[in-house]
């Protein structure tokens, strides 16, 4: 045939070590229909600070592949709750060839057409909490490509004609397509009149959805005569693909005949009519919502490119098929995203007969609705089994009902079709069904109700069982319990949700209690972060002494605003919040910025620094005396405010960035080393003067300060953090006591002098020099008036 080349990419995404789901790279490609191989390139480079990452250490990367939905993955073999159905995915481990490169490659022969997801993650981490911006973090990007090859023109089988064809000694094999409709039981497909140089050297595959593999259901024509494959119960709305393959090593053409038999099962007593309805003809598939049967076309199907069709007979069932039940729909009701319920008509009570099944179809969107999670609840009415041993068998299957036979009631599996179970009795009258990130399509659950005997299950007499029947459409499995969050993440623009669990929780709905922190580890964690910041009540009470009122303000609000943050951020159940976190945190981490800032200005002293500068140029009146401003009183002012505006700004970009906290400290602390700097050249004496405020102040402050940033910026872990954040609260609080700068004594100016009658022209200079420590009382005041 002839094949056609298609190619898609991604974008190359960061991915991140896995703790939940949530922390996934979830990749979405869509795989047309008739492709023959995909092939999938998977890409995988570092990056150090926008660079190659050559010395990054090589971090094993974990790809899963699912059609149809995305992948539910364990790999931290966790529990997941209860009732919950886990479908399965592939999963492919990459390995590094290069240092700063690797590139892998997954290969689908025949894939499934429709959706397809990929998902990525690195392993689990050691939970070390690190400063953003600090270093240039190690970052592992992936990036997947798809490549497929598809077939073109396919032959297209007609129910109930003869399609010829001649297979040359160059040709291997045949392709042939056919569409099943709804209400379809029975799919048999025949070669005739094979001719060939040993008899009828031909393998018949036949696959739906897809073109057959090796392991597809197939039939060796030269050991059945006749060569008919007969497919039970198939998948409805689907494309059945057919592949009539020629024996390995057998010379000279071969020529076959290939017919097609569908049989409706709403009226078992025949098979399809041999003309189909112009859409069908179309290759386009038709949905038929009635069990009643098919709307017949006027006009026969065109002829196949490769071969020529003639109507022929149509054989009747055989006496065992069994009838197909009318489906009854379900109505949608959207509440909100991935919350949907399905509503049954006549409902939510459901009667199950004794002599046949209920059958129920739920319709879920493609693509919207793959990324929630399907809930099914069956809860009998005990009083309606009028003493009966009755039990309620409900197979739910994807694409088609399983109603056929007492034994396929029970286990809800056949060689093609495999389903949910569920039952219940007058001992369990609930049963709960829950499947994480369902297909898209139709799902049909099928109820009914059997009798236990000595001999098994049996149908019963004369009992109509009565169910409560509930389906809905969730986000996460019970809204992932009261230790975890549901988040809905996108990727581009599809949608899905999962749990992320805290307290020590793990599995996907927050279950998994195995490292589960107690309520007395709670208690003591929270505890622990609410009261180290009462470490603060000592800079309090010596900023008030010393009559730094402002500072002691900012110290108020900063042990305030941390408490109640620290006791509204916990994981677990020891929960306080008195307001919205988001408001709580920007407060505690401003009140921490400008605890910092409001320490080192105080520091610095700038007010007796400003003033001297501006001493000398004392003031010059003619006629009336002019006073001088006094501006630099308002100095320190100037820069405390503009400091809180600066930092609010920086907060609002970045609340984790590095330089929110280094960029104010270094600021504040080139401004007091400026002040000390222009005191020492001034006074010709280091400053402060005193041997004692370096040693039993300004060093062990320092030392203090220094540890406290050592801890949190290396130290912290996920694991440690409460300790380590407590003791982070206690070495800040315990510094800033020890940096905070004595009183500042009061200075002794002289007043304006009295002019002396007739004094036209008075030129005043007053000069004062400021000593840190010592007492102002010594200070020399020079004033110099001439008239």
């Amino acid at each position: 045939g002839l094949f056609v080349t298609d190619y898609f990419t991604r974008t190359p995404r960061k991915l991140s070590p896995f703790r939940s789901f949530a922390s996934i790279e979830l990749f979405h490609f869509h795989i047309p229909e008739d492709t023959v191989i995909a092939v999938w390139n998977l890409i995988t480079f570092k990056e150090q600070g926008g660079t190659f990452g050559d010395h990054c250490p090589d971090r094993s990367i974990t790809v899963y592949f699912r059609s149809g939905a995305p992948s539910v993955i364990n790999p931290l073999h966790t529990h997941f709750p209860r009732d919950t159905a886990v479908p399965g995915s592939f999963a492919l481990t990459l390995t590094w060839t290069l240092p700063n490169r690797t590139t892998g490659v997954f290969n689908v022969t025949s894939p499934l057409p429709g959706d397809w997801f990929l998902a990525a993650h690195l392993p689990k981490d050691e939970g070390k909490i690190s400063v953003k911006g600090l270093y240039e973090e190690c970052q592992y990007l992936f990036q997947p490509q798809l490549i497929v090859q598809r077939l073109v023109n396919i032959a297209v089988l007609y129910p109930g004609h003869v399609t010829e064809q001649t297979m040359g000694p160059h040709n291997r094999s045949s392709l042939y397509k056919v569409f099943v409709p709804s209400y379809t039981s029975r799919v048999l497909v025949e070669v005739l009149r094979c001719r060939g140089t040993e008899g009828c050297p031909l393998w018949l595959r036949v696959r739906a959805k897809a073109p057959p593999l090796h392991n597809s259901t197939a039939l060796d024509c030269r050991e059945h005569a006749p060569c008919q494959l007969a497919l039970e119960l198939p998948f409805w709305q689907h494309w059945y693909y057919v592949l009539v393959e020629k024996h390995p090593g057998v010379p000279g053409p071969v020529s076959f005949q290939v017919t097609v038999q569908i049989t409706d099962c709403s009226r078992p007593s025949l098979a399809r009519p041999p003309f189909l309805p112009s859409s069908a003809s179309m290759n386009m598939p038709h949905s038929f919502g009635s069990a009643g049967g098919l709307g017949l076309g006027d006009s026969s199907p065109p002829a196949s490119p490769n071969g020529t069709k003639h109507p022929v007979s149509v054989p009747t069932a055989s006496p065992t098929s069994e009838r197909c039940w009318p489906v009854r729909p379900t109505l949608r009701n959207e509440l909100d995203t991935f919350s949907v319920h399905f509503y049954i008509f006549f409902g939510p009570n459901v009667s199950v007969p004794p002599d046949r099944p209920a059958v129920f179809v739920i319709n879920l969107l493609p693509v919207l609705d793959s990324g929630g999670v399907l809930n099914l609840e069956l809860r009998l009415n005990v009083s309606s089994l009028c003493g009966e041993n009755v039990t309620v068998f409900g197979c739910l299957n994807h694409e088609v009902p399983l109603t056929t036979g007492d034994n396929t009631s029970v286990t809800c599996e056949t060689e093609s079709l495999a389903g949910f179970l569920l039952s219940v009795n007058a001992t369990a009258s609930l049963s709960r069904l829950r499947i994480p990130y369902p297909q898209t399509g139709s799902w049909y659950l099928s109820l009914r109700s059997l009798c236990a005997t000595e001999h098994g299950f049996e149908p019963c007499a004369n009992v109509t069982a009565e169910v409560y029947l509930r389906a809905y459409l969730s986000p996460c499995i019970n809204d992932c319990g009261i230790y975890g969050q549901c988040k809905l993440l996108r990727t581009n623009n599809y949608l899905y949700a999962a749990c992320e669990c805290k307290a020590g929780w793990n599995g996907w709905g927050c279950t998994d209690n195995a490292e589960a922190f107690s309520y007395g580890f709670q208690l003591l964690s929270t505890l622990l972060l609410c009261l180290s910041n009462v470490m603060f009540v000592p800079p309090v009470a010596i900023a008030v002494r010393s009559h730094y009122l402002l500072e002691a303000a900012v110290y108020i609000f900063t042990m305030f605003f941390s408490t109640f943050y620290h006791a509204c951020d916990q994981p677990g159940i020891v929960v306080f919040c008195i307001m919205e976190y988001d408001v709580l945190q920007f407060c505690d981490f401003l009140g921490s910025l400008m605890s910092v800032w409001v320490t080192v200005i105080a520091m610095a002293r700038l007010q007796p620094v400003v003033k001297q500068a501006s001493a000398g140029r004392g003031c010059i009146g003619l006629g009336t005396e002019r006073t001088q401003p006094d501006w630099y009183s308002v100095a320190p002012q100037v820069l405390y405010l503009l400091g809180a505006m600066l930092l609010s700004m920086a907060l609002q970009m970045d609340r984790h960035g590095l330089w929110n906290l280094l960029g104010p400290s270094l600021f504040a602390l080139g401004i007091m080393a400026i002040a000390w700097t222009a005191r020492t050249i001034r006074r010709r004496h280091c400053y402060p003067p005193t041997w004692k405020r370096w040693a039993f102040y300004l060093c062990p402050g320092a030392l203090i300060a220094a540890a406290a940033v050592l801890l949190y910026a290396f130290v912290e872990t996920e694991e440690n953090y409460f300790y380590i954040h407590s003791i982070w609260h206690l070495l800040i609080a315990g510094s800033v006591g020890f940096l905070l700068p004595p009183r500042a004594k009061p200075s002794r100016r002289l007043g304006p002098l009295p002019r002396r009658k007739g004094c036209g022209y008075q030129l005043c200079i007053n000069e004062q020099e400021e000593l840190g420590l010592v007492d102002p009382a010594v200070a020399s005041i020079n004033s110099i008036c001439t008239s």
